[in-house]
């Protein structure tokens, strides 16, 4: 009897992982019984400007660093200026996207949460993966590059100097980096802390890489020659299709715009917050990144060994 009965669910596995996997849920559920679930509310303390430096903050950082420079002088030339802009009409549309998403079912959840309430939850939960990769990996590529810029700050040219190799382990998995584990730690335990006080950092945080970016700028265009913008092939010696390419690989600089909607539980008048923070720290980066860009370009010639 117990085996028969065991057979027959097992025989309804398929129909009920198909319903459970095209099964949607409602703008109502999301909002209310998803929070009976997880227990207490959160406080709303966040005001606008706690989101915008929230969204530049998590744009804004050395992955700009990371990639201008490979792409000026491989993909783009003197035109990744024009890459970033590209890019940042992307990340605009899509920004624009997950505004009105998060003000109708301001929870949480972010972009799992709308993908649940529109196509369903499998296709809610692979989308929750990617972004969980998506973060994991872009933060262990920026971690590992602020090991390379601290170590040649201290004068060390190698940038394997302060990474401990281990043998036996493949070539290029075998250098562990402990600065940059130490680094995401310290972050973490910072995150967890409070809310409040980890956005008052990331402020503060974000004011240092707005004046630093601004000195980029104006030593750029004050110290830069026009010529290095045209010379040794024109302003864009690698054609439409290098720019486009270009803007595929600079979009890497504006991941983070997103994590502006998971704080929808946290925000004064979600409504009107979210709009303002999401939107206007997507056009802050984008005007910093594109005038970086040109002041880089004008400073030195793409093709500069």
């Amino acid at each position: 009897m117990f085996l028969f009965t065991y057979l027959n669910s097992l025989s309804k596995t398929p129909q009920k992982l198909k319903k459970r996997m095209l099964a949607t849920w409602t703008p109502d559920q999301e909002l209310n019984k998803v929070r009976l679930r997880s227990g207490a509310d959160m406080k709303r303390k966040l005001t606008w400007y706690d989101l915008v430096a929230l969204g530049v903050g998590g744009m804004l950082g050395v992955g700009v660093f990371v990639t201008t420079g490979p792409v000026a002088r491989k993909t783009s030339g003197p035109s990744v200026f024009i890459s970033y802009i590209v890019a940042a009409l992307s990340a605009l549309l899509s920004s624009l996207c997950y505004t009105e998403f998060s003000v109708d079912v301001p929870v949480a959840g972010g972009a799992f949460s709308y993908l649940r309430v529109t196509f369903g939850e499998f296709v809610g939960y692979f989308a929750g993966a990617n972004i969980l990769m998506e973060y994991v990996l872009s933060n262990a590529a920026v971690s590992r590059s602020f090991t390379e810029y601290l170590s040649c700050a201290f004068g060390r040219n190698d940038p394997n100097s302060w990474r401990i190799h281990v043998h036996g382990l493949m070539q290029g998995y075998n250098m562990l980096d402990f600065p940059a584990v130490a680094l995401i730690i310290v972050l973490t335990i910072c995150l967890c802390h409070s809310t409040k006080e980890s956005s008052m950092l990331n402020l503060i945080m974000t004011a240092f890489h707005v004046v630093f970016f601004g000195f980029i700028i104006i030593a750029g265009f004050c110290n830069g020659k026009v010529d290095n913008l045209v010379k040794p092939g024109g302003i864009a010696p690698y054609g439409v299709r290098g720019i486009l390419d270009g803007a595929a690989i600079v979009y890497f600089s504006y991941i983070g715009y997103d994590t502006v909607s998971t704080m929808a539980e946290e925000i004064k008048n979600p409504s009107k917050t979210l709009p303002l923070g999401i939107v206007g720290s997507v056009l802050i980066v984008s005007a910093l990144y594109c005038l970086m860009a040109l002041s880089l370009c004008l400073l030195l010639p793409y093709n500069m060994p």
